[in-house]
């Protein structure tokens, strides 16, 4: 028995607000897992400095276990341009200065993803792994994370494999659409991707989508029907289904905890209100994780 429970995958939570901390029903779940993404300069910015300073210090207060990924600069003009090896390298010795903590790391967050400077140029993703790997071979270090886009996101991972001077031990996967859309088997990109890597491969955003609008061309928003409550119970079951596809599957991020404010979100995959109000999906998520997870 005891062999079966430690081949479920560790459950966590993909979360940005710090107030998760202390939060009665996050204590009372008992999974210290948690995920943060940080601009890769955003010790050069006052607001996200002081962003990531609350997060990470409470998570710390509260025994968390911090995946920290890196993303986009936040700065105008400056979100599609990469940091050269040098910048990135400086960057990441300052952020293990200020929060040494702080020893799990992802490379870059949705790497495939155009609103990232490495879309499109897997080696820029390959330079920032290697450059967390140099520079903390002791940290557990995962690959980029990337969105479930079928054969492109195989592409892709390849040639940031290729390009990687550091051997992968541990593959990232956002599966929103496969969970979502029923994608399940065969039929998923999860499924594609571990046919085509070896190692672990974690799920490290994933979600039920309760809500979601997108922007119309005259500039009013549409909701999309498809994600309900009811979507978002289904699409909890099949994340636990994708990650029964293989004992690879190590770890699972939930994303997310608290709802957005507007009413019509552009996305909202939660598993409480914004003022933490418990959903129905939350009683669904914890038996999941009770019966395939751990």
């Amino acid at each position: 028995m005891a062999a079966t429970a430690e081949a479920k995958p560790i459950v966590g939570i993909g979360e940005q607000r710090p107030e998760m901390f202390i939060d009665k029903n996050w204590r009372a779940w008992a999974h210290p897992d948690v995920r943060y993404v940080i601009p890769w300069d955003g010790l050069t910015r006052k607001q996200d400095r002081a962003q990531a300073d609350w997060y990470l210090t409470w998570a710390r207060d509260a025994k968390a276990r911090v995946l920290l990924t890196f993303g986009h600069s936040n700065r105008r003009h400056k979100e599609l341009k990469m940091p050269t090896r040098k910048q990135f390298r400086t960057q990441f010795k300052a952020i293990q200065a200020r929060y040494p903590w702080v020893t799990q790391f992802q490379a870059w967050n949705e790497a495939n993803h155009g609103s990232q400077p490495t879309f499109n140029k897997p080696k820029r993703a390959a330079m920032a792994y290697d450059v967390i790997k140099g520079a903390c071979p002791k940290c557990t270090v995962s690959a980029p994370s990337v969105l479930d886009d079928g054969m492109k996101t195989v592409k892709y991972l390849k040639a940031f494999d290729k390009a990687a001077k550091k051997k992968v031990t541990i593959w990232s996967l956002h599966n929103h659409i496969d969970a979502n859309r029923g994608r399940l088997g065969n039929k998923s990109t999860t499924k594609l991707i571990l046919r085509h890597t070896r190692g672990q491969l974690w799920f490290t955003e994933t979600g039920g989508i309760y809500n979601r609008w997108i922007p119309k061309r005259n500039g009013t928003l549409k909701h999309i029907k498809q994600y309900n409550p009811k979507n978002a119970k289904r699409a909890i079951k099949n994340i636990f289904k994708l990650a029964r596809l293989s004992s690879r599957v190590k770890r699972v991020y939930y994303y997310n905890w608290f709802a957005p404010k507007p009413k019509k979100p552009r996305w909202d995959s939660a598993l409480f209100s914004f003022t933490g109000k418990p959903r129905p999906v939350f009683s669904t998520f914890k038996a999941q994780v009770r019966k395939y997870g751990r």
